[in-house]
């Protein structure tokens, strides 16, 4: 015996198969340049992806760093040497 509610799911059934028909030409569909901003903003923040650098990385041991923690931690840490830097406007000052 088919019911009322039988049939209601039957159509929705059969409304879902034929909307998947539909045309393809929809605004809402995708394009082909989907995603672009995307990777336009991404490509942006890279400057170079593999760099290559003329001198290799410092090469750091334990132990100075080790020391590091311990001057923090005991209030005897060494204190930079001051650098002369200079601004866009020529004037010099020191950090």
């Amino acid at each position: 015996m088919i019911t009322d509610r039988t049939r209601l799911l039957g159509g929705l059934g059969i409304l879902l198969l034929v909307t998947g028909c539909a045309a393809q030409d929809l605004p809402l569909q995708r394009v082909d340049n989907w995603g672009e901003a995307n990777r336009q903003t991404f490509a942006a923040q890279i400057v170079d992806p593999a760099p290559e650098y003329d001198t290799l990385v410092p090469i750091t041991r334990g132990d100075h760093a080790v020391a590091a923690v311990d001057r923090y931690r005991t209030g005897t840490v060494k204190e930079p040497k001051s650098e002369r830097v200079s601004n866009a406007s020529g004037s010099g000052s020191t950090r």
